[in-house]
């Protein structure tokens, strides 16, 4: 399965993307945590649990943003690497001083910490067949062409790999959906706006989950992209859905 760079009107957007996210970097961690209400790091620890790695084995994190997903994988390796990859040079700095803080308070004897890398979703820097685990955390949403990140995950997986994607989502139910809507349009935007001064982004980002397939359409689509064994469960409710594919 070969990749596909977008190009016209993708390209616009994943620049928009871009620039928002350099924007968001110093306060993302801080947002993400209060308007989570600190539910974000049990999501990325079920992920992680979701992974299956076993203690070892080479691990590509997509859409890394400022790596708290790429550095919970690499706490639990023993053997192996992880690879953080993110279209934001900002969000990456704040990732790579965070990896380096953390091992500088481990000390000498500790294993390496993961490597960070810029690169597009849609055009991975890696040969075929390159890693074991490929996880994309709170990111496909961002990218114009959901099928291409798929793809381009079914390609750098060795057979019998794992896909692993944390999402937002819609909880079902009409009235926790009315509950949930209330929520994006204000809590998150006033918590975003008054942390970073930035309230349209974070309305952005609201709409985004919004507009997000439910977890069974997106499951589809990673099954058209050539994974197998795709299952999905939600969490807390439904404010999050994890999938997981095998690629055969």
């Amino acid at each position: 399965m070969e990749s596909r760079h977008m190009t016209g009107g993708a390209d616009a957007h994943q620049s928009g993307v871009k620039g928002m996210f350099a924007r968001l970097a110093r306060r993302y961690d801080l947002v993400n945590t209060l308007a989570s209400l600190g539910l974000d790091r049990r999501w990325r620890r079920a992920a992680v649990d979701a992974a299956a790695l076993d203690g070892g084995g080479d691990v590509l994190d997509v859409c890394a943003g400022t790596g708290e997903m790429t550095m919970a994988l690499a706490g639990r390796l023993d053997r192996g690497r992880v690879v953080g990859l993110d279209i934001s040079p900002e969000m990456l700095a704040v990732a790579v001083h965070k990896a380096a803080a953390l091992q500088a308070r481990r000390g000498e004897g500790a294993s390496s910490g993961p490597d960070f890398l810029a690169g597009d979703a849609l055009d991975l820097p890696f040969a075929a067949a390159s890693f074991d685990v490929v996880t994309v955390a709170f990111g496909v949403r961002n990218v114009p062409d959901r099928a291409g990140v798929f793809r381009e995950a079914w390609r750098v997986l060795r057979p019998k790999g794992r896909l692993v994607v944390l999402e937002f989502t819609r909880p079902p139910g009409l009235s926790l959906r009315a509950l949930h809507r209330v929520y994006l349009r204000t809590v998150v935007s006033l918590v975003g706006g008054l942390l970073t001064g930035d309230v349209a982004s974070y309305r952005y980002l609201g709409r985004t989950i919004a507009g997000f397939p439910e977890p069974a359409v997106l499951a589809g689509e990673m099954a058209a992209a050539g994974f197998a064994s795709v299952r999905w469960r939600y969490l807390s409710g439904g404010i999050v859905a994890l999938h997981v594919g095998i690629r055969d």
